[in-house]
């Protein structure tokens, strides 16, 4: 398809606005602190938008509108309706935790308590195995919205990549976390006009607002469903956990929204009003794709179903408007993880390899290359994703199912009923959790949820198991951990 003048005028417009964000964000980092977690001065409904959209990628544009073709409803269902559960139902606990961490143990980094936690060691083991995930996770990212550009205008997979990982490496690099969260502002807004214009399109065409209800008699039975096969009940269940663990900070960059508010009252409004976003919005930003057998029946390859929608539907001018809300997208996800990756590499990782890497006055500029070098290797694995299952490889199955081996010592080591679990249960369910990982992908299951679930599952009961066989004595730093983030 090509693309006019106007078009590429509005795309242009996009990316030279990301770039002017960053440059104005370069201006409010006067240390690490700053770069990592805005000054722990982070307004509630920015915390709250940024951690919404931090959410999505590309790749809901990809891998799910292939899934909402193909089995309809349910990918509200097991997606966005756990994931607002989940954030609403604890948002006065873990992002209350996280801000008492912050202002009283100065962390900037998710993994920083873990050391006093567990011990270094422990904190090392999660720090390395989590960076390596993130590796694949944000490579596939960058993927997904190189095919779907080249579904939509034409331009090459490897052109994809490059503008969309270039243009965040400029500004993530010089601008830190607030201007990840500024352009999530921006990315937030893009993305609301054009998934309103996409869904009022759709609704025109089929008749107006009796279609919100309309269009199901007409598409496959099992569409219509809660649950489609292989999204079951189960694997809702199993990814209702994932999303518990992920959105409450076992995705890093998602603590790191609650580390930077500014107080405990403001963390859980951000929860609140992103748990809000998740019921709400996904119901208008899908219903393009539930309807496109409708409109496209029959494809073959479905996850370019939403970028056939947009040549459909879509005038010029529109079409560009369109384009930048699915850069948009991946360009929040992505700069999100790599900002706080980027934090662990500074806080967690290097100071261990080296003394000279806790020097104050040099951790802006060792922020910054370090940044640099986690992009350009995100941007290096997305020309390889094919080799790791896909898109929906990475992201579905490989990121679901890892996430809970780092996920589990981190998240369940803030619950004082876990206080016995120490070092032996924090390295034992990381282990067992990767070791179950790697038997699914040896062995067959016919089960997705089994296959997603199994190595969560598997580290949550080696982690509470240990604690209750094990049953060492707490230590007095412990103990003064688990009173701080409690308050007492």
């Amino acid at each position: 398809m090509e693309l006019n003048h106007i078009d590429f005028i509005i795309i242009s417009i996009f990316f030279l606005s990301m770039i002017i964000i960053g440059v104005y964000a370069y201006f409010k980092n006067k240390s690490s602190e700053d770069f990592f977690v805005a000054g722990g001065d982070l307004p509630w409904w920015l915390s709250g938008i940024s951690h919404h959209v931090s959410g999505y990628s590309g790749a809901v544009f990809v891998a799910y509108a292939a899934l909402a073709y193909t089995y309809g409803f349910s990918l509200y269902v097991w997606w966005a309706f756990t994931i607002g559960i989940a954030v609403i139902g604890t948002a006065k606990i873990f992002p209350v935790y996280w801000v008492r961490l912050r202002k009283k143990f100065k962390i900037q980094s998710p993994l920083e308590y873990l050391a006093i936690r567990y011990n270094v060691f422990t904190q090392q083991l999660i720090a390395w195995v989590g960076v390596i995930l993130k590796l694949f996770d944000v490579g596939a990212k960058w993927a997904a919205i190189a095919i779907l550009l080249n579904v939509t205008t034409g331009i090459s997979f490897a052109h994809g990549i490059l503008i969309s990982g270039g243009v965040s490496l400029i500004y993530i690099t010089i601008g830190g976390l607030w201007a990840v969260i500024l352009t999530d502002l921006a990315q937030f807004l893009v993305q609301l006009i054009a998934g309103i214009i996409m869904f009022v399109l759709v609704l025109s065409r089929f008749g107006g607002w009796d279609s919100v209800f309309g269009i199901w008699d007409k598409l496959p039975a099992g569409n219509s469903q809660l649950f489609n096969a292989p999204y079951t009940a189960g694997f809702a269940v199993v990814f209702l956990f994932i999303n518990f663990l992920s959105y409450n900070g076992g995705s890093w960059p998602l603590a790191t929204r609650y580390i930077s508010s500014n107080t405990e009252g403001e963390a859980s409004k951000a929860a609140y009003l992103s748990g809000i976003l998740y019921l709400v919005w996904p119901l208008i930003l899908f219903f393009p794709m539930w309807a496109a057998p409708l409109i496209l029946p029959e494809m073959e390859d479905p996850s370019g179903s939403y970028g056939l929608l947009i040549q459909e539907l879509l005038p010029n001018g529109l079409i560009g408007l369109v384009i930048a809300s699915l850069f948009a997208n991946t360009m929040s996800m992505t700069s999100s993880d790599v900002n706080t990756i980027s934090a662990v590499i500074t806080r967690d990782i290097l100071p261990v390899i080296s003394d000279k890497f806790r020097n104050k006055k040099t951790s802006l500029f060792t922020a910054r290359i370090t940044t640099f070098i986690f992009t350009s290797l995100t941007i290096v694995i997305a020309f390889q994703y094919e080799y790791f299952g896909g898109v929906l490889g990475l992201i579905v199955t490989w990121f679901g199912a890892l996430l809970g081996p780092i996920a589990v010592p981190l998240l369940f080591g803030l619950i004082p009923v876990f206080r016995s679990c120490g070092p032996m249960a924090a390295i034992s369910s990381v282990l067992a959790g990767l070791i179950a990982f790697s038997i699914t992908k040896i062995i067959p299951v016919d089960s997705m949820a089994l296959e997603v679930g199994m190595p969560v599952i598997v580290s949550m009961f080696v982690y509470a198991a240990f604690g209750l066989i094990l049953k060492k004595p707490v230590s007095r730093e412990v103990i003064d951990l688990e009173a701080a983030i409690a308050d007492k």
